[in-house]
């Protein structure tokens, strides 16, 4: 059990930052016993965009810092991988076997063999990036990071030329505001907090867009429930209802946008009618979306991560982002868009990241395609050394990856070292050779920006850490010492001293005193009203797929990804996703449960009591025709596997769409084999990603 240094002062407030991968990025309360444990975990009222509320997972953090089963001492592998036994080894000992198996592979492949791979278990810079940092000081092989943000991303910079848009909290002042493509109220809750305001004090409409009946939808005023992937369409087919109608904002178009010219003659055909027929929506249903908002002045379009899942992501995110674009709602106060923040905070991680001696010839790998990295394939590989030893940080890609059935017999290489830093042990942790305990939020100091809204936060030391336990960056630090490269720029400074490095002068003290600074950008520039991010100040509606600037693009060891060629000249539906067929009926979508976050939380017990079990749901019209009843245990699978569930039957499941809601652990499952054997990491174009809602299967009664 883990047991916190006891503080014999007093019950106290400590403040912070949620570390985990959502926009949120909430600023938090901690109630902290005498006893020097954390008690329960609030909303910063203070913080006008937490606003006081934060989701229930987190709100019972103390369930996870002080579960039986955290990770308290570093353990080595005795016996088979995965086989489930292990040793006691010192800290010492352990950093030195980690030391001696990257030099060893170094030296027999060169240093492109260790491959450093991490994400985003913390969004913190520090905790997070460091790994960065002996990346670059050792040359060893580039992580290019491909599995959350990029198609969306990719798809804004297309249209709006930076990663900016309205402020969120603008919401409160919308009359219709459009959630597309997020589950908010189980991923992202502040966004319902400002949208119930914005209805409960104006009579804002809420309009969901996704494609199943969430709990969001249930909250909504309107809602529409797409086929996966079709997205583009809809947001076409309104524009064209916008231009025959009256509703396109002409003025605004001719002085703000490209070629709106080219645009309208292009939409000519996209007519509700050609929409309905691939997104599964009614005529009807399409321009009535169409009307509301046209005729909806300050209409907010709340776009999620739900389009960078799906294989034409990029370009539907760029169509839903032409929508406002058209009608003008960027104009208006409470209108617009927004997906992310992401390029307002102007905070500089170069030292934490060692980027002074990053060297752009070293090959970089895909996060996403780690099982082919793994097993050979030389197109993964980039025609490079195999990867022999891996340091693993922040993430459980033998859980949460595509193409499971590659990744875990890649892990299973007996000539591959594998060291995890892990909080509690992983199916991850599960095949390594060391295993070292990390430390949790709470327990080390770290610093946050919420992509989702415009704030920097602190995240200071609240409680002590079991003595046993170490941070990320301590790791970093130990094993640059002992791989010669402590000396370089960035090695040796504490967590206070390198995150003052990416802010301003006096900022951190300014964060001691206040706990987070609002990096909200002027109206006229929230709103684009001074141009858009491009060379031309203008939105751009035909897209240079292959040569815009951006943050996902991929670097050039990696090149253009994806079936680039195919992309639309104008904004369309661009039919380059897994399409059923004959023998795969079904579309599978693996949507993120409400009590889990990626693969964290499911060790929780609350979290894992609420959830139940793994399910897949079905339509019951589709369970009718094969005979499935709600508990029955059905196979569903494509070429790259199978597994079996247990069957919910619903209304919420759209005809011919599955939803398998998670992640959950692999051995959660009936047969030890989670969803994501069913998930490809083929690349999404143009600047990559995975498909990982994007899946056609088959499905049988077991």
């Amino acid at each position: 059990m883990n047991i916190a240094t006891p503080d014999l002062t007093r019950p106290r407030k400590g403040f912070s930052a949620c570390p985990h991968d959502c926009p949120s990025t909430c600023a938090l309360e901690v109630d902290i016993g005498a006893d020097g444990r954390i008690g329960r975990v609030h909303g910063a009222k203070a913080n006008d965009y937490t606003d006081g509320v934060i989701c229930a997972k987190v709100a019972r953090y103390a369930e996870r810092l002080y579960h039986p089963d955290r990770l308290l001492k570093p353990m080595k592998r005795k016996g088979a991988k995965g086989a489930g036994s292990w040793s006691d080894i010192s800290w010492d000992d352990a950093l030195d076997e980690i030391a001696e198996a990257f030099v060893k592979a170094e030296a027999a492949h060169g240093a492109e063999a260790v491959w450093p791979y991490f994400y985003a278990g913390t969004m913190g810079l520090v905790q997070r990036d460091s790994i960065e940092r002996l990346r670059h000081a050792k040359r060893y092989s580039g992580f290019f990071g491909t599995i959350c943000v990029n198609p969306a991303w990719t798809g804004v910079m297309m249209g709006l030329g930076r990663l900016t848009g309205v402020d969120p909290r603008e919401m409160a002042k919308s009359d219709c505001i459009v959630i597309w493509g997020t589950n908010a109220v189980s991923t992202q809750v502040n966004v319902m907090t400002h949208a119930i305001k914005a209805r409960k004090e104006r009579g804002a409409k809420i309009v969901a867009i996704d494609v199943y009946d969430t709990p969001t939808m249930k909250q909504a005023d309107v809602k529409l429930i797409l086929k996966p992937g079709t997205d583009a369409a809809l947001a076409c087919a309104a524009m064209h209802v916008a231009f025959r109608d009256g509703y396109a904002d002409r003025a605004y178009l001719a002085k703000y946008t490209d070629d709106p010219a080219g645009l309208e003659m292009h939409l000519a055909t996209r007519t509700p009618e050609w929409a309905a027929a691939i997104t599964g929506l009614t005529v009807d249903d399409i321009e009535d979306f169409a009307r509301l908002v046209g005729t909806t002045t300050r209409t907010f379009f709340r776009l999620g991560y739900g389009f960078t899942r799906s294989r034409n992501g990029t370009v539907s995110m760029h169509a839903a982002l032409s929508l406002p674009t058209v009608l003008g709602s960027w104009q208006h106060e409470g209108g617009g868009a927004f997906h992310t923040n992401s390029d307002i905070f102007g905070m500089t991680t170069g030292l934490i990241k060692g980027a002074g001696y990053a060297d752009p010839s070293v090959r970089s790998l895909d996060q996403s395609q780690i099982g082919r990295v793994l097993t050979g394939d030389p197109e993964a590989l980039r025609n490079g050394p195999p990867v022999t030893a891996m340091l693993i940080q922040n993430t459980n890609p033998v859980n949460i990856a595509p193409e499971q059935r590659l990744v875990r017999k890649g892990f299973a290489r007996q000539d591959l070292f594998v060291a995890v830093h892990e909080q509690f042990l992983t199916e991850t942790a599960e095949m390594a050779d060391i295993v070292l305990p990390a430390t949790m939020f709470v327990e080390h100091d770290d610093i946050y920006r919420g992509g989702g809204q415009s704030h920097i936060l602190l995240g200071p030391k609240l409680v002590e850490p079991p003595e046993t336990v170490r941070t990320n960056l301590f790791v970093i630090e130990e094993l640059a010492k002992r791989l010669g490269v402590a000396y370089k720029a960035g090695f040796g400074m504490s967590e206070r001293d390198l995150i003052a490095t990416v802010l301003r002068p006096g900022e951190l003290e300014q964060l001691d005193g206040e706990k987070w600074i609002d990096r909200k950008i002027p109206f006229e520039e929230a709103h684009f009203l001074n141009g858009f991010g491009h060379a031309d100040g203008k939105f751009h509606f035909r897209p240079d797929w292959t040569g815009q600037k951006a943050s996902t693009r991929p670097p050039e060891t990696v090149g253009i990804l994806g079936p680039a060629a195919r992309l639309p000249e104008f904004p369309d539906y661009c039919a380059v996703i897994e399409e059923t067929d004959e023998a795969h009926p079904f579309r599978l979508v693996t949507s993120p449960a409400r009590n889990f976050l990626n693969s964290s939380f499911a060790e929780t017990k609350t979290s894992r009591e609420k959830e139940g079990r793994p399910e897949v749901m079905i339509n019951p019209q589709d369970a009718d025709r094969l005979g499935v009843a709600s508990g029955d245990i059905v196979r569903l699978g494509n070429t790259r596997g199978d597994l079996r569930l247990h069957a919910r039957v619903t209304a919420e499941a759209r005809i011919g769409v599955l939803i398998a809601e998670g992640l959950w652990p692999n051995k959660a499952h009936l047969d030890g084999e989670g969803v994501n054997v069913l998930t490809g990491a083929d690349c999404v174009a143009p600047y990559g990603g995975a498909g990982l809602h994007d899946n056609k299967v088959w499905l049988v009664k077991a």
